[in-house]
């Protein structure tokens, strides 16, 4: 009942009787219409595929479910998770490609050994013998083979160097997951700290419900109820 029908019935204008059916009547097809929206709500939500739901930056509503995929916390930690298990499987891959290159630079080194001492065997048999092609032959071999060494040794040493580098670029991701964890700290404990600053001294179950309409609400159902009009008039009876 609008105001101005509450004036009228109080200067005697409306008989009561035919308010208070019309009222009911009105009501009920309030509440008929709030239950059918509900219902419908419902409806879509649980039409709602949970698993194509996509977030996207340029809406605000619906949020997302609360599934596990979309559990902020829940994500972060997934991601502090596997990207450690990953860096991890990632440094004992480079650590095993370090282990070879030394290996290989130490066989490498044999290598240059040897050329450099048969270079200085040849050196003197050439010397010694200048008319032995051989002699000269195997001197020259040696020597290329050694610069080939030198210039294999060298390209080894700069990969063992990059590799290096590589360690030193992944030690970031140690750092990375320390403050993804920061933040996850952070939003635990701002979690915990709205649950106690809502907390309060009644049960949910045990709160009276919430009125459907009251005044200044943008709504064209009945501000007054039936129930309303009849504690008014018992209070002017008094």
């Amino acid at each position: 009942m609008t105001q101005e029908e509450l004036d009228a019935l109080m200067n005697g204008d409306m008989d009561l009787d035919a308010v208070e059916e019309e009222t009911v009547e009105e009501t009920a097809a309030a509440s008929e219409e709030i239950a059918d929206e509900e219902d419908g709500s419902e409806h879509e939500l649980a039409e709602e595929d949970a698993e194509s739901y996509r977030v996207s930056a340029t809406s605000s509503w619906p949020p997302p479910p609360p599934t596990d995929d979309n559990k902020m916390v829940h994500q972060l930690d997934d991601v502090t998770k596997e990207s450690e298990e990953k860096a991890t499987e990632i440094f004992d891959i480079i650590e095993g490609i370090s282990n070879e290159l030394m290996e290989k630079e130490s066989n490498l080194q044999t290598c240059i050994d040897t050329f450099a001492s048969n270079i200085e065997l040849f050196e003197k048999l050439t010397t010694k013998f200048p008319d032995v092609a051989a002699f000269s032959n195997q001197f020259e071999k040696n020597k290329d083979a050694l610069d080939a060494a030198n210039t294999a040794m060298e390209m080894l040493q700069n990969s063992g160097d990059d590799i290096m580098a590589v360690m030193d670029i992944m030690q970031y991701q140690d750092i990375h997951r320390q403050k993804i964890e920061r933040v996850i700290n952070v939003m635990r404990a701002l979690s915990s700290y709205m649950n106690m600053l809502f907390e309060g001294k009644v049960d949910d179950e045990k709160r009276v419900g919430s009125a459907m309409h009251l005044p200044g609400d943008e709504t064209t159902a009945d501000v007054v109820s039936s129930n309303d009009i009849e504690e008014l008039l018992k209070s002017f009876g008094q």
